[in-house]
């Protein structure tokens, strides 16, 4: 038996050949690489937006505080009196309560000359591209960075305190009063225009991804909706209304409808238990699939390979069938 012009056409469709081989090569290279990358990427930026944000203002206030409270009685513009001069300039230093200061870059204010060499014997720790200090305040903010605030203290302190601040605040923001003003914060930032827009989307994203469901899903079912023909993802929530059931004379599902890319955004159907269909799919792998608008197929659902497709019967021809005379 010949196979006809479009099965013809269909069969020369799935001829494998070197560029598309090539093509399918890189598009599973990059789905092998990006998730990991982009996965890096979005805690870089994470981490970087705390500490513009949050780390450096507070770093830097702390730090300048301490400069102020060290350098204020160590820094003269002035010989004071009492001092010995080291040499015959005014340039060379002099020694002041055994102490020996020397001038800063500008030699318009002298400082002690430990803090000068504690600051150049780090210098690498700045890196190779980080301007050497240009005055005495800078030399101090150095010199305090180095000895008082490395990071290697800094970043862990900070840690601790920034989760401890977080866990406080989520506990205060959760119920009565706290609840209360969280609410009528979203409220009143949800009346300015433009800004509403990225704050909704913003929040949105946020709620999704942080807040606990308080909506515990059974299983994933997969019914027909909006019509007959089209199936959609869906989480039962459990058994639906008592007076449903007994007017349709079987029992009822409320399932969970989620929505691409979105599924927090999602609404709520009734459906007879007899027409789901129970998916092997776990919530979090179905919750992927919606994300990604359907690209996400967990592994146990996926068909591979034309002569998988066709064993499954789901493989039609893609040829658009023309009239002969």
């Amino acid at each position: 038996m010949h196979p006809t012009d479009s099965e013809s056409e269909t069969i020369e469709t799935f001829k494998p050949n070197r560029v598309g081989g090539f093509r399918r090569a890189i598009l599973r290279g990059l789905g092998v690489v990006l998730p990991p990358l982009l996965t890096i990427a979005v805690l870089i930026w994470a981490w970087s937006t705390i500490e513009s944000y949050v780390l450096g203002p507070i770093e830097s206030s702390i730090r300048s505080a301490i400069v102020k409270g060290v350098s204020h009685s160590k820094t003269f513009s002035q010989v004071p009196k009492g001092a010995t001069a080291t040499g015959a300039r005014r340039l060379d230093g002099f020694s002041y309560k055994g102490e020996r200061y020397v001038p800063d870059p500008t030699g318009r204010r002298f400082l002690p000359e430990y803090v000068v060499k504690v600051v150049n014997e780090n210098a690498d720790r700045f890196g190779p591209y980080t301007a050497a200090p240009a005055s005495a305040n800078a030399f101090w903010h150095r010199y305090v960075e180095v000895v008082y605030m490395p990071r290697s203290i800094v970043v862990p302190v900070f840690l601790i305190v920034f989760l401890t601040v977080l866990y406080f605040v989520g506990r205060l923001f959760t119920f009565g009063l706290g609840h209360w003003f969280v609410r009528s914060f979203d409220a009143a930032i949800l009346r300015i225009p433009i800004v509403n827009k990225v704050y909704g989307s913003v929040k949105q994203v946020t709620d999704f991804a942080f807040s606990e469901r308080e909506i515990e899903f059974n299983r994933v079912v997969a019914i027909e909706y909006p019509r007959k023909g089209i199936w959609s993802l869906g989480f039962v929530t459990g058994n639906s209304m008592k007076e449903i059931s007994l007017a349709t004379g079987e029992p009822m599902l409320s399932v969970l409808m989620p929505t691409s890319p979105m599924p927090m955004t999602g609404f709520t159907v009734t459906v007879k238990r007899s027409e789901a269909i129970d998916l092997d799919l776990t919530i979090d792998e179905a919750i992927q699939f919606v994300v990604s608008c359907g690209v996400v197929v967990p592994p146990q659902q996926r068909i591979e390979g034309l002569g998988a497709a066709r064993s499954a019967g789901v493989v039609h021809s893609n040829a658009i069938p023309q009239n002969r005379k």
